[in-house]
């Protein structure tokens, strides 16, 4: 359905995307991951033709975007990282707006009106204005907009950001039914793993404008299929013991949170006496020590040496 071949972006002499491939197949729901900085937000933008990639071309039904925009422009809902409605006005005279843009009108404008607030759960408020509404629902009617005009495919840049687990949990039953329902197409990108994991049939990940991963989500995972995550507990930890956990050459890698350490193994390795060891040296009571199945968040911590929030 869409495909970006070798596309680059360059700012005077920085590369902020570089020979980026990329599909997307009709009906699928596709990850787009990175921390801040990766190039995410300068690939929709070339995506979605808002500017013109430096080199490379974006293809939409086997047709040059960049040639073209107009058959993609009219298929195509976005749903930005920034809210965009209109804070004084109510929800029902949002959709009216844009779905004059969209070249809706009448009975057609009315009826859709009636069955995006139903989908985003704004019925009961269509005539409140959006100023009043919680973070959670401005959101919701933002994703309502993007849905006015019955896309083909949805892009939707962190859509669950800083918002309520209700409002959160909602938008993203709403996006499974969508695709379910609508064999709409999304992209989807997200600072929360847990999002990615849930809906996403194939994901993309990227770092530093480089793309450094695609395929499923198990496809994924087997990238640390040699290797296994131990996650160490304590009632405190010390410099002493962190930095022996990064001395020992056996460890990959060690990241901390708080009262807990995750170590990156070898498969083959055995570490338990290794860490009791170190533990005891540093006077480090441990409350336990446990093997951990490789998660998304491993593979990305491991690919890019960052937590995806970071």
């Amino acid at each position: 359905m869409l495909e970006l071949v070798d596309i680059s972006k360059k700012f005077k002499q920085f590369y902020a995307v570089k020979n980026l491939n990329m599909f997307i197949e009709k009906g699928e729901i596709i990850g787009l991951l990175g921390p801040n900085g990766a190039g995410k937000s300068t690939a929709i933008s070339m995506l979605t033709s808002l500017i013109e990639p430096t080199t490379g071309d974006v293809r939409f039904n086997n047709s040059s975007v960049i040639k073209s925009p107009g058959p993609l422009r009219k298929v195509i809902g976005m749903v930005p990282q920034e809210i965009a409605i209109y804070p004084d006005l109510t929800a029902k005279e949002n959709l009216q707006f844009f779905g004059r843009i969209y070249r809706l009108s009448g009975s057609d404008l009315k009826r859709k009106i009636d069955e995006v607030l139903d989908l985003v759960g704004l019925t009961d408020r269509r005539n409140d204005v959006a100023k009043k509404f919680s973070g959670g629902m401005k959101r919701r009617l933002n994703i309502g907009v993007a849905l006015l005009h019955n896309p083909e495919l949805l892009i939707m840049d962190e859509p669950t950001v800083g918002i309520d687990p209700q409002s959160r949990n909602y938008i993203l039953e709403t996006v499974k039914r969508l695709n379910a329902e609508k064999q709409m197409t999304i992209l989807y990108t997200s600072h929360y793993m847990e999002e990615v994991e849930f809906l996403c049939d194939r994901i993309y990940i990227m770092d530093k404008g480089n793309l450094i991963a695609s395929g499923t989500k198990e496809e994924i995972k087997r990238i640390l299929s040699a290797e296994k995550t131990i996650v160490v507990k304590a009632d405190r930890l010390n410099e002493m013991f962190i930095e022996a956990l990064h001395d020992e050459p056996m460890i990959n890698r060690v990241t901390t949170k708080e009262k807990e350490v995750t170590v990156i193994v070898p498969t083959e390795v055995n570490i338990f006496s290794k860490i009791l060891k170190l533990a005891e040296e540093a006077e480090v009571k441990l409350q336990s020590v446990d093997i951990q199945t490789a998660t998304l968040e491993d593979v990305f911590l491991h690919l890019t040496g960052r937590a995806l929030r970071d």
